[in-house]
């Protein structure tokens, strides 16, 4: 029997809305203050960019997408999109900071009056963080119904206990959207309920509870595991309605994934940029090496592959602000953006030749970071799964 949701789809005709160029010329003025030394810096010692961080928070564009009533821009999705397009293109890194625009809304569509009066204004000032996002364990992965963390109410608390694994940002943020069991497994009647969602106050949670480890990886990402061990907090860090927080981040994801769709058309574009640049500059054997159809065809097809991706971003980005559903068209975006980045960097190695790999040139950096989105913060595999079985109605293959 076809599931119901794969019907062909009467699909809304929607503006693609405007491209913000005032919000791209002061970011890219902004990231001009950051060029490739201080990345090359911040990468070698593997250091979190507090600097970088601060003037993305003094600017406001960590607010923008908060209300003006909490103190906020009130910008659409479209203008975070641009933010963190222009932050990549410009050859920075939006990973530090990104969560912050996506994991507040969370708190805005699901939290209560008063959570909202008491957090958002303060992150809007840039006196929090909101940039941690803990949701996967290390023994379930993308199956997040099956998270084994717990929190268990005892009298006037939850209880926490459990770990968490590559929450990135932890060591550096204030706050922290936590997703645990409320209720176990074998006493629910769906997969998607007996999870909730906590605001988690970390200044007082390290330490008495929580333990932070950081994980070194193959690029400069603060990516940490998290222990829950009898960590307390107040009933009024629960969010929304207890045993409904995967219907909650599933509603945040699409936020989630149009705007790191963002980053990757900006990757795409530094790419793009920097082969193109150089493969004019580059003479061998007399003449510019751009001349040559073996070095000219892969970045004019990046370019294209990159052109298309973008439409994408901006149609996903455009329903999601609409109001209208938008689950595939923002994992179609994530998917092909980061296919084009991918495929832009490359082209950019290869067209740069040895000088691709000396630190120097900040191919090899951004040629590292750009692979991430391949499998975060949702890997291919599961968004090809989701559009064969939502989309196109195929049996569920997982």
């Amino acid at each position: 029997m076809q599931d119901p949701s794969a019907a062909p789809r009467d699909d809304p005709v929607v503006p693609l809305g405007e491209t913000f160029p005032d919000v791209r010329a002061g970011v890219r003025a902004l990231c001009a203050r950051f060029p490739g030394e201080y990345w090359r810096g911040m990468d070698r010692e593997r250091t979190y960019p507090s600097d970088f961080v601060q003037a993305l928070t003094e600017a406001g564009y960590l607010a923008a997408l908060i209300p003006e009533a909490y103190g906020g821009s009130g910008l659409p999705v479209a203008a975070g999109v641009a933010i963190l397009e222009e932050i990549h293109r410009s050859g920075c890194n939006g990973a530090a900071c990104h969560a912050q625009m996506y994991t507040m809304g969370t708190m805005l569509r699901h939290g209560s009056k008063e959570q909202k009066q008491t957090w958002l204004p303060a992150i809007a000032r840039g006196e929090l963080r909101l940039q941690a996002f803990a949701v996967t364990e290390p023994g379930t992965g993308s199956d997040t119904t099956q998270l084994q963390t717990t929190a268990v109410r005892d009298g006037n608390e939850y209880v926490i206990n459990g770990q968490k694994v590559w929450i990135s940002r932890a060591e550096h943020s204030d706050l922290m959207i936590l997703l645990a069991r409320t209720t176990p497994v074998e006493e629910t009647t769906s997969r998607r309920h007996g999870l909730s969602v906590f605001l988690v106050d970390m200044r007082e949670a390290v330490g008495n509870g929580l333990t932070i480890r950081p994980i070194r990886t193959m690029i400069n990402h603060a990516t940490t595991e998290l222990f829950f061990d009898d960590l307390r907090i107040p009933p009024d860090s629960l969010i929304g309605e207890e045993g409904e927080g995967f219907g909650y981040i599933l509603d945040g994801m699409n936020a989630e994934r149009i705007l790191i769709s963002g980053e990757c058309i900006g990757d795409a574009r530094y790419f793009i940029d920097k082969a193109t640049a150089y493969a004019k500059e580059r003479e061998v054997f007399g003449r510019p090496i751009g001349q040559n159809q073996g070095i000219q065809f892969p970045i004019a097809r990046a370019y294209a592959q990159t052109e298309t991706a973008d439409l994408m971003v901006r149609k996903a980005a455009a329903l999601f602000d609409a109001g209208l559903p938008c689950g595939p068209e923002a994992n179609m975006a994530k998917m092909v953006a980061a296919d084009a980045a991918w495929a832009a960097a490359d082209t950019c190695l290869q067209t740069h030749g040895g000088f691709g790999f000396a630190e120097e040139y900040d191919i090899e950096r951004k040629f590292r970071e750009t692979r991430l989105y391949q499998i975060a913060p949702i890997s291919t595999n599961l968004i090809l799964a989701y559009l064969g079985q939502h989309v196109l109605g195929l049996p569920r293959s997982y």
